[in-house]
């Protein structure tokens, strides 16, 4: 029987390997500082089994990228985290950090397992998934023993199945509005959280960077993050919701650096395109037409912020290129 694991790497597959390649590098600098500042002797586990479980992807990979000679990705390395910089985050939020961590990656590694064919990196997938279920029970089960997970808001049960007869379900711009529906809240609700989280990350980012360009990116992250905090919790309370709470305290004092520019900026970029892909999600989850056109405004914003971010990084020689198609123009031109 032929060897299925000798059958070359579709373009998927080698997207899917090439971008958990780097933000493996980026989890175990991010893990290695944190083992160095958690002082919670329940949080520290946590970082220790994140450092494990990063290491040992980025050996599967490796084997996965010899067999096909494909040249490894640089990543970040030990150059680019200090590990004995003074505290930046509080403990819970490391926790609220895995958390939010790990729901990226399960995003990001279904969808790279429904494309990948070949059984190793089928497998691969496969793992990435598990162990982004098993971060989610470990900081899940951890916040909810020490009080600080914060859940979606309740809603009553309803009495009965029903069905929508009238157009004005969907509509919200001018007259009486619905009630949201219990999917609209949850989107609400995430993209609330999410932005929470991104502010106070960004925060701690920007008193740390040392680019005055990267700061000053930085800074305009934290206030569209605000902006769009302020923009759903209102929605939000105006219907008699709880919004998420704030991160902002969780950022210390501290201004030593921690992580080098580029970490940073790949960083705060992967977060950006998550939260676009949050907005394109809630926007198609929500018929009420003014929240649709809510999440539809935002999107150009943030867009552009995450076009401006990779400009930097490009102009700075930051951003390492993933694999690409062959120019056929510019092979028959080769001379």
């Amino acid at each position: 029987m032929d060897d299925k694991t000798k059958i070359p790497l579709t373009a998927a597959e080698m997207s899917g390997l090439w971008a958990q390649y780097i933000n493996d590098t980026l989890a175990v600098c991010v893990s290695r500082y944190f083992l160095e500042m958690v002082k919670d002797e329940e949080v520290r586990p946590i970082a220790e089994w994140a450092l494990k479980t990063a290491n040992e992807n980025l050996g599967i990979i490796r084997e996965l990228f010899e067999k096909d000679d494909f040249p490894i990705p640089l990543g970040f390395t030990e150059q680019d985290v200090n590990p004995q910089a003074p505290k930046l985050f509080s403990d819970t939020f490391v926790l609220v950090y895995y958390r939010h961590m790990s729901v990226i990656a399960l995003a990001a590694n279904c969808g790279g397992l429904s494309v990948a064919t070949r059984p190793d990196v089928v497998a691969f997938h496969k793992r990435i998934i598990d162990k982004g279920i098993d971060l989610q029970d470990l900081t899940r089960d951890l916040m909810l023993k020490q009080g600080t997970y914060v859940k979606p808001p309740y809603i009553s049960v309803p009495d009965k199945v029903d069905f929508i007869e009238k157009q004005s379900f969907l509509t919200g711009f001018f007259g009486k509005k619905r009630s949201f529906t219990s999917i609209e809240i949850t989107h609400l609700f995430l993209n609330v959280q999410s932005n929470a989280i991104g502010k106070a990350l960004i925060t701690g980012f920007a008193q740390t960077a040392q680019d005055k360009e990267v700061k000053s990116f930085l800074v305009r992250g934290m206030q569209l993050s605000q902006k769009f905090v302020d923009i759903f919790s209102d929605i939000l309370i105006k219907d008699d919701l709880p919004a998420p709470m704030s991160w902002d305290s969780a950022v210390t004092d501290s201004t030593a650096t921690v992580f080098s520019d580029k970490l940073i900026m790949f960083h705060v970029s992967a977060m950006i395109a998550a939260g676009i892909g949050n907005f394109g999600m809630a926007m198609a989850a929500s018929p009420r037409r003014d929240l649709g056109a809510q999440y539809a405004a935002l999107l150009p914003e943030i867009a552009l912020y995450a076009e401006d971010g990779a400009n930097l990084m490009i102009k700075h020689g930051w951003l390492e290129e993933p694999p690409l198609a062959d120019d056929r123009d510019q092979l028959i031109k080769r001379e």
